[in-house]
């Protein structure tokens, strides 16, 4: 039960490579696969699935493979037995029971007799024991549909299981249930995730980086440790080769000011010096020769300076840290934001709702999936008028980001979306600010529709933090799904600079813990109350 990559290589139809000769045996154990947003992790396992062809080399499984993907291929009218896998069974095992003796049934039921045992217990395993099995996928929750494709992969039995972004969508008890079945994986388990928690529980951690595939013994905590310590050493390499090179270029430069002084001392000394013409012209050459052969070694010496400074910041991650000030997101202490009063919507919250934000207040919103975090946020934001109860809000802006990232329009640039949003800035500032969210040069040109999960994210950012007037409320609705590690960290740094009011809803516990909560409030059973968990950090 194992994957081996043996000279694998990939690219794109235009050419555009995205691995390049990995060599490597994935073993029994839990293996997390990390990477940034288009680094070739899913890719990877589609090559491994066969979905893909290699460009070159090869890939080989051992043992029976099963593949939970990002996207699952389902249909709307399909139910949970057709994605369990057991349909089919089922439908023979039901005609056998009112006395049809189709040969095709007994052929089709084949020894899985107790598919409908079997296939209850998986779901009931991962939370689900009250799904029946002839329910329309439609009546579903993300999470739950999640669920219900791992269950479908797990009766399979695999040897070998690989999951791509599993937690996506899976609320906190979910992503506990989806922890154990991680940990009580007895076969070889490969998983794609951008999830810190869902990493540490991981035997080793294998990153994708620059086309090849490197191995750190450990979870993800080990593996930031080793960058560290990697990023800390190529960052003195750089340092050391940045005064190299500015010491050659200076030493080149000292050498031909003594040639042109040593040339043009000699051109006035020598009608004095009564040196015949011939003799003095090959002085000349000689000279010219010599300094001509002093500057190539220096300007060699320059070049391989240049070259090991080239190689010291190939060394080195494009992680940069969004670093802001925004001062004019400042919202006074005590001053209240927004309040919620009784209000309930669409049937949901039936005894109503009470919420109120004063000040610069940070406030994490946590719930099940389907206990109504969305639509809160929504009432909070003016998007959706309550049936009942008020919500009354301060004078100033509210920003409301939705898990869809659909504030921006996809058909133009972030240059032309942040001149939208802040009109009265020249566009110098525009550009200055836009590079300070990681859009430097055409960078900053691209449209909207062309950016990956995270860029579209800071393009959002920049235009709701620097839009006039700026908000004083910000509202994100689960900011961190489809995130990679790096763009989780630009949206931390990012947020510790907005100084107003804000509420995130979010399952992913490391992310809330750095944004330096002041409280967290818990919707359950259709009522918002304190959170019953260990306390938030207070914010410092």
């Amino acid at each position: 039960m194992s994957i081996t990559l043996n000279a694998l290589s990939f690219s794109w139809p235009d050419g555009t490579p995205v691995l390049d000769g990995i060599g490597a045996t994935i073993g029994p154990g839990r293996t997390g696969l990390v990477a940034p947003n288009g680094g070739g992790k899913s890719t990877l396992l589609r090559l491994i699935t066969g979905e893909l062809a290699p460009t070159a080399g090869s890939v080989t499984v051992d043992g029976v493979l099963a593949h939970l993907p990002q996207d699952l291929p389902l249909t709307a009218a399909g139910t949970v037995a057709d994605v369990l896998g057991v349909a089919p069974v089922l439908a023979a095992v039901a005609a056998v029971e009112r006395g049809d003796a189709d040969p095709a049934h007994f052929d089709t039921i084949g020894e899985d007799w107790d598919a409908e045992e079997r296939a209850t217990a998986q779901l009931d395993r991962l939370g689900l024991g009250d799904v029946q099995l002839d329910r329309p996928l439609s009546t579903l929750s993300g999470g739950q549909v999640v669920a219900v494709g791992l269950a479908g992969r797990l009766l399979r039995r695999p040897d070998v299981l690989l999951l791509d972004e599993p937690t996506n969508n899976l609320d906190r008890r979910e992503r506990d249930r989806l922890a154990g079945v991680v940990e009580a994986f007895a076969g070889t388990l490969l998983v794609v995730s951008h999830d810190r928690e869902l990493l540490q529980r991981m035997d080793r951690t294998a990153e994708l980086t620059r086309g090849s595939l490197r191995t750190v013994a450990g979870g993800f905590g080990e593996w930031e440790a080793v960058v560290a310590a990697e990023q800390a050493a190529a960052e003195r390499d750089v340092r050391g080769a940045e005064q190299a090179f500015k010491r050659e270029k200076r030493e080149r430069q000292e050498a031909r000011e003594r040639a042109e002084r040593r040339s043009s001392s000699a051109a006035r000394r020598a009608p004095d010096a009564g040196i015949p013409k011939i003799l003095l012209g090959a002085r000349v050459r000689r000279a010219q020769e010599s300094a001509g052969r002093a500057m190539s070694t220096h300007g060699a010496r320059v070049d391989d300076a240049r070259a090991r400074l080239d190689r010291a910041e190939a060394a080195l991650r494009d992680d940069a840290v969004i670093a802001l000030e925004l001062p004019g997101t400042r919202v006074p202490a005590g001053r209240t934001v927004v309040e919620a009063e009784g209000v309930h919507v669409r049937g949901l919250f039936p005894g109503g709702v009470d919420l109120v934000l004063r000040g610069p207040e940070r406030v994490a919103l946590v719930g099940g999936n389907g206990s109504g975090k969305t639509t809160l946020l929504r009432l909070l934001a003016g998007e959706l008028p309550p049936d009942a109860g008020t919500v009354a809000r301060a004078q100033g802006r509210v920003a409301y980001l939705s898990q869809r990232l659909d504030l921006l329009d996809p058909g133009v640039t972030v240059a032309d979306a942040l001149a939208a949003t802040a009109p009265d800035r020249p566009e110098s500032e525009r550009l200055t600010l836009l590079a300070r969210f990681l859009f430097r040069g055409t960078r900053a040109h691209l449209p909207v529709g062309a950016l990956s999960g995270g860029e579209r994210l800071r393009a959002t950012l920049a235009c709701v933090l620097f839009a006039d007037p700026p908000p004083q409320l910000l509202l994100l609705d689960e900011p961190t799904n489809n995130l990679d590690l790096t763009s989780v960290a630009h949206l931390v740094g990012a947020l510790r600079a907005y100084e107003g009011a804000l509420v995130v809803a979010s399952h992913d516990e490391r992310f809330l813990a750095e944004l330096a909560l002041d409280r967290r409030v818990e919707l359950s059973g259709g009522r918002l109350s304190p959170w019953s968990g260990s306390t938030a950090s207070p914010r410092t």
